[in-house]
């Protein structure tokens, strides 16, 4: 057996193979960020399809902080049963399932929640600005905010919370030299940059304690001038380590990365990696011990196996080919390991903004399922 159906552990939890289903937008939460019974529906295909772990759509830890509609949301104790019943449904199928925890930053959505948005600085557009800076008053409750929907997501039931750093939402927007313009402690070099994003682990550190699995997903960098880049990558990613993250998934890009933005359009150009950030993740591995999860263009079995075999990446994150096809794990376990069938066209995100849920528009295949974020 191939050692991508490996049994494995994180901090205590067993995952039964090394496919991790990366977060996504589902576009399935009702108005408020509530659990829906689709969105229970879609975890639980997920579990059927042998999906050794289950991360969440990113979902946003306070109000101001939303993303895009229909967002799963986890600002309120009382959007805390929801959550329950659909652990508790993933946990009676046989699966494992964690929570992301987000905020969206400047790149908030204030005609969803009313709420000026809030990053380390404005979003430069042109002759105008978007959002403003956070003060030492915003940025204590940002990371309060963390930690409470941390313990709430403890409270639900969930196996492992993942803080999301990366896509150019908040973190990944303190992180980067291009987005976080700040002259005070938290701007400049990158131990600054990387100073709010150490507070938030440390405090949802504390939040959950110190046997629940906490999870971080990272850009390899941000494939735009001025960026977060592979260097700055592995300076946080050893920090990281330092202040305990059990597991770092890579991921790269922003919503300004153009052609490499992390959802990138196609197959691969010739001579391009199949996996969009197999060099980082080798570089990665040279310098750091914390198990790596690697997203981003995986679609062969062959290719998943050599980066296990190889040992450039620990576990396997997939989110659009589970889009198009979420039995593919069962598809290539019992020996069929055609490619996967995503083309990778981003034309699952349409129905998502019509209000029905992310899910393949290519022909004969219509439910809805997952897509990065």
């Amino acid at each position: 057996m191939s050692q991508l159906f490996d049994s494995t552990e994180i901090k205590g939890m067993r995952i039964m193979n090394r496919f991790v289903r990366s977060a996504t937008w589902e576009g399935l939460a009702a108005e408020d960020g509530s659990v829906t019974s689709r969105l229970t529906g879609m975890s639980l295909e997920l579990v059927h399809g042998n999906i050794g772990l289950i991360i969440t759509g990113h979902t946003y830890v306070s109000r101001e902080g939303q993303a895009t509609p229909w967002q799963l949301g986890l600002y309120s104790d009382e959007l805390v049963p929801g959550l329950a019943g659909m652990v508790e449904a993933v946990h009676g199928a046989g699966g494992k399932i964690a929570l992301q925890l987000a905020h969206a930053g400047v790149r908030a959505a204030s005609s969803l929640s009313g709420l000026e948005p809030i990053g380390p600085s404005p979003l430069a557009g042109g002759s105008e600005t978007v959002g403003r800076a956070m003060d030492r008053r915003d940025i204590d409750e940002t990371v309060e905010a963390f930690a409470r929907a941390a313990i709430r997501a403890r409270t639900a039931g969930f196996d492992a919370v993942q803080i999301h750093g990366a896509h150019g939402y908040l973190l990944s927007q303190f992180l980067s030299p291009a987005f976080n313009k700040r002259t005070d402690e938290y701007g400049g070099n990158i131990e600054n940059r990387e100073r709010f994003v150490l507070k938030i682990v440390e405090a949802t550190r504390k939040a959950v304690g110190p046997d629940f699995p906490l999870l971080i997903k990272i850009n390899s960098q941000d494939f735009v001038s001025g960026g977060f880049s592979v260097e700055d990558m592995l300076h946080t990613s050893a920090a990281l380590q330092e202040a305990g993250i059990d597991a770092i998934e890579m991921s790269g890009g922003t919503f300004d990365s153009g052609n490499k933005n992390p959802s990138r359009r196609g197959r691969p150009r010739k001579n391009d990696p199949e996996a969009y950030y197999e060099e980082a993740a080798k570089r990665y591995k040279e310098q750091i011990r914390t198990p790596l999860i690697l997203v981003g263009g995986i679609r062969t079995f062959e290719t998943a196996e050599r980066l296990i075999i190889e040992r450039i990446a620990d576990y396997i994150a997939l989110s659009r080919p589970l889009i198009c096809e979420p039995d593919l794990i069962n598809r290539w376990k019992s020996g069929d390991t055609k490619p996967a069938r995503c083309v990778s066209d981003n034309g699952c995100f349409q129905p998502g903004f019509e209000g029905k849920g992310i899910g393949c528009i290519v022909k004969d295949r219509s439910r809805p399922v997952t897509v990065q974020t």
